[in-house]
């Protein structure tokens, strides 16, 4: 590489990945990589090999934000999926599925005797779901099964028997409740699957599995979705001054400035398949 040529781009570009089935987390990336090489960021003859990624998966189904990491600040990868991050789940209590989303065959259940109330949902929520918990991951996950992907298995018909693991839920809380509906706000320690807690939810509730109609993650550590690009929204080339800056000297790496709008009180601070 030329010593009189800039150095390579480095930084983080917030995302606000929408619910579409063609929208997937690596289609962001490719997204953002185009733009950046259209912005004329870094070396001409390197341009095109600029490392990009994400830290952390969402479903193409599950919109919110996505931190897609550019150059060097992709070694900060596992340390931002190692982070707390926050979601709003919508559940439906009345029915379940397969894949315990709405992606797989859905299963109606009938109503139960008696109809849980909202202090009741709070009471197992905060009792049963709050802290470390074991949660047995969704048989159509991407969790390696005897050398398979276990969606794999359940898609020939041979879903897998999952073990329960330990996962953290920081804290739960209802947003909005009214039968069947119930929506909820997780935070969430790595690894956590929201459709195997909106199944889990359902049958501490009510005996039967509940399953995930929505899901948007709002936050990953202090990094927040409103901070963050609409996907369709970004402009048609991204320069390096779009790129949120990091020390990746840092144990924790903290956007101090630059990049598209950090939120206005988190500016001096950072952090499924939809394991969290």
């Amino acid at each position: 590489m030329d010593p009189n040529s800039p150095p390579p781009p480095s930084g983080l570009v917030l995302i606000d990945k929408p619910a579409k089935r063609a929208v997937s987390s690596m289609t962001a990336c490719r997204v953002v990589k185009k733009k950046l090489i259209a912005g004329g960021v870094g070396d001409a003859k390197r341009r095109r090999n600029i490392a990009v990624g994400h830290a952390g998966t969402l479903d193409p189904l599950a919109s919110g934000l996505l931190i897609v990491l550019v150059g060097r600040a992709t070694r900060l990868c596992d340390q931002l999926m190692a982070g707390r991050k926050t979601y709003v789940a919508e559940i439906d209590l009345a029915h379940e599925s397969n894949t315990d989303d709405l992606e797989g065959e859905l299963v109606v259940h009938p109503p139960p005797s008696v109809m849980p109330m909202r202090e009741d949902v709070e009471r197992v929520l905060g009792e049963r779901f709050t802290g470390e918990i074991q949660q047995r991951p969704p048989a159509f996950s991407a969790m390696w099964v005897n050398g398979q992907r276990a969606y794999e298995l359940a898609r020939k018909g041979r879903a897998p028997e999952m073990v329960p693991r330990p996962v953290m839920i920081h804290a739960v809380r209802v947003v909005e409740y009214g039968w069947p509906k119930l929506v909820i706000e997780v935070d969430c320690g790595k690894g956590t699957y929201i459709r195997s807690l909106a199944r889990d939810v359902g049958v501490a509730l009510t005996g039967h599995a509940g399953c995930l109609r929505a899901l948007r993650r709002t936050a990953i550590g202090a990094y927040h979705v409103d901070g963050a690009w609409p996907l369709e929204g970004l402009p048609e080339v991204l320069t390096e001054i779009d790129l949120i800056q990091v020390d990746l000297g840092y144990k924790n790496p903290l956007p101090p400035s630059g990049g598209r709008r950090a939120a206005d009180d988190q500016e001096d601070e950072i952090e499924a398949n939809d394991p969290a």
